[in-house]
Order: C-alpha cells, then structure tokens, then sequence
C-alpha cells in the first residue's frame, strides 16, 4: 500500500510542530534577564545576570561581525590596542548598527585619552542599545568629570533603573543628587 506524498508531509510537519518547544526569542530572552536584574537582591545575585546580558548584547547576528569582535577583544588582552583600533573601526564600518562594536571602539578611545570621540561612540551606542546600562553610566561618568552634573546624574538614574545593583552607580547618584538638585526640606 502506498500513502499519498501530501500525507507524509502533514505527518511529519504535525510531528516536529509538536516534537519539541520553540526557544524563547532574543527579545523575550533579554526582557526576562532584565527583569531578573531587577529583582535581584544583590550586586553578587546580579553579576551572572549582567553576565548573560553582556552576552547577547555581543551577539551581532553576523559570523563575520562575531569573528572580528573576538579578534578585537583577543588584540585588546594581549595589549595590541593599535590592531584592536583597526579591527573596531572596521566593525563600525561594517556594522554600522551593532552597538557593541561601537562600545568596543570607545573602550580604545578612552584608553587613547580622545574623550570626544569617546563620547560620540557611546552616545552611538545608546542610540542602537537604550538598555546599554554600562555604556550608559561610562558616559555619565565622562560627563560628570567634564562638569556636566545635571546629565550625568540623568545618566547615572537611567543606568541604575536597568541595573539597580549597581553599586559605584549608586555612589554617584547620591553625591550628584544634592549638588544637582539640593537638599531636601
């Protein structure tokens, strides 16, 4: 006896639509990671979830981007930050719309002491990630010490709004939050 082709098809595709559970999406999966940062009751609770956040935020969708960032990143520990530079340019360049490799490159810049164009590619980053949180108090902090206190504390409230458990963050906002906005009565 023999079955109909078509019957074969609906069988298998009945089959594997209930074989196994579809994975959450990368955005399911990330709003779930920032609601568990949200809820963690401490900076030692929230280290693997920042963790796990990092993570996909470095996860570019493309094997080309994902080599060059781990090159990059390999460049950067052995202390070559010359082939690190040129290798995040080139991310940029490439990816224009992946904030990691823009985060990486202002990661270079600050250590070359060109705070400007520090400055821009964070702002890049946060444009492409709102919920960049580190980009976020990095920047509040250059704002900070150029003496922009008012948007570095924005900042800074922003980040610890993602990340509570943010502890030097924390800091930072109670010592700006009297000298930005006074005391209390």
């Amino acid at each position: 006896m023999r079955v109909p082709a078509i019957l074969v098809v609906v069988c298998l595709a009945a089959a594997t639509a209930h074989a196994a559970p579809t994975p959450a999406t990368p955005q399911k999966t990330i709003d779930s990671l920032f609601d568990s940062l949200k809820r963690a009751q401490s900076p030692e609770e929230a280290k693997p979830i920042e963790e796990q956040i990092g993570v996909l935020f470095l996860e570019s969708g493309s094997a080309s981007v994902d080599l060059l960032m781990t090159r990059g990143t390999s460049a950067l520990t052995n202390g070559d930050n010359d082939t690190a530079r040129k290798i995040f340019t080139s991310v940029t360049e490439i990816a224009p719309n992946y904030a990691e490799g823009w985060h990486q490159r202002a990661q270079l810049e600050v250590a070359a002491n060109n705070d400007g164009g520090a400055m821009v590619s964070l702002q890049r980053v946060l444009t492409l990630n709102p919920r960049e949180y580190r980009a976020m108090a990095e920047l509040a902090g250059m704002l900070e010490d150029y003496g922009d206190k008012a948007a570095a504390l924005k900042l800074y409230r922003r980040a610890l709004a993602l990340d509570p458990q943010l502890e030097e963050v924390g800091k930072h906002v109670k010592a700006l939050q009297t000298e930005v906005e006074g005391q209390g009565i």
